[in-house]
């Protein structure tokens, strides 16, 4: 998970036979009869993360696709958004990738320099079943796959149910047994958000929560760079919660009873999610109607519902079908629908810096 730590740092169910023609509109027919057509002897060339972000996409998206379609997946994995970003602006206008995986900030920064096409809607049957928020971003370029979601992480020998409220980790009885992260990444900020929600606040109007953060200065016991850290922290029992962090930083470690480890996504204040991309070089090899099968594919129910379960993310597609065994790690599409909030990405970009900066100063003495 190191490599979407850095990346983020940087900042669908197939329509089943049965439906009646008439109840979809003509796009969807002829987007569904190319979904089920046969690619063989066509390749896609992938490009995805070298962790075990980019292996869960191989094995749940590529694999599975190669099988129900007949087409080769070539892949190339990068460390991280940045190295993807940087080996297609080295490309040039040398078609080399057909789809890429990558956090948000990297899908903006590569629309921005006008590397990219949109992908057409009416080829990608299955957004009918992810809500409108998830559907697209940077500016169009970019069909939102998973969601990157932070909760609350808590010890589960200290709380016989997890948290329902932020508020906790204010309790006086927590001092210097809770952890924050670290200021340069992403979480940072949305943890400012939260605490100015707190107290009536908003990403709007940040003072108040930048007010609350100063409570904690002197109950923090650690900032958790390192995630290994962190989950050792509670497995000897020196830590109770914290957050605001996400289970995909230390997907072994939560799994295993030993580290005595809860996440929970039901607080009532919600919890921070951020959308992460497909998104289709300009300067592609590949078959347009290949890519869009492809992506289509990626946001297929049960593909959804692997893929967040393997990688301790959000599902987009609001039908997603997550593994018995990942539901108390993975928030289910209702608990989305009803909790996740996304920042805005536009008007943090004006104040992250200095956001950074103040979150640096109360926890730097």
């Amino acid at each position: 998970m190191q490599s979407i730590k850095r990346g983020r740092r940087d900042a669908l169910k197939t329509i089943g036979a049965g439906l009646a023609a008439s109840v979809l509109p003509a796009p969807f027919i002829a987007a569904r009869a190319q979904q089920t057509q046969n690619f063989s002897g066509k390749t896609l060339r992938l490009l995805t993360w070298s962790d075990d972000t980019g292996l869960a996409a191989l094995k749940n998206i590529a694999a599975t696709f190669t099988a129900k379609t007949g087409a080769k997946v070539i892949a190339d994995r990068a460390d991280g958004t940045s190295g993807m970003v940087a080996k297609l602006k080295a490309a040039g206008d040398k078609p080399q990738y057909d789809v890429i995986t990558l956090a948000g900030v990297g899908a903006s920064g590569l629309a921005d320099a006008g590397l990219l096409t949109k992908p057409d809607p009416d080829k990608l049957p299955n957004l009918k079943d992810v809500p409108a928020s998830y559907r697209s971003g940077a500016n169009g370029f970019g069909v939102g796959y998973l969601l990157w979601t932070d909760g609350l992480i808590y010890s589960t020998t200290t709380f016989k149910q997890a948290p329902t409220t932020y508020e906790t980790m204010w309790d006086p009885k927590y001092a210097g047994r809770i952890f924050l992260p670290p200021p340069e990444w992403v979480e940072a900020v949305d943890m400012a958000i939260i605490a100015a929600r707190l107290d009536g606040g908003s990403q709007q109007n940040i003072e108040p929560g930048f007010k609350k953060l100063a409570q904690l200065k002197d109950r923090v016991m650690t900032l958790g760079e390192n995630p290994n850290q962190v989950a050792d922290l509670f497995r000897t029992g020196s830590l109770d919660i914290g957050g605001i962090y996400s289970p995909a930083f230390f997907p072994d470690a939560i799994r295993k009873p030993e580290y005595k480890m809860g996440v929970t996504y039901g607080m009532k204040e919600g919890f921070a999610a951020q959308l992460m991309f497909t998104v289709i070089p300009k300067a592609h090899p590949g078959d347009i109607d290949l890519i869009h099968a492809f992506i289509n594919h990626s946001l297929d129910a049960g593909v959804q519902g692997k893929m967040a379960a393997d990688v301790l993310n959000g599902p987009v597609n609001s039908k997603a079908v997550i593994p018995q065994q990942s539901l108390a790690l993975v928030p289910s599409p209702k608990l989305i629908a009803d909790k996740a909030i996304l920042h805005d990405d536009k008007a943090l970009a004006a104040v992250h810096d200095q956001w950074i900066k103040r979150y640096t100063e109360i926890f730097s003495a």
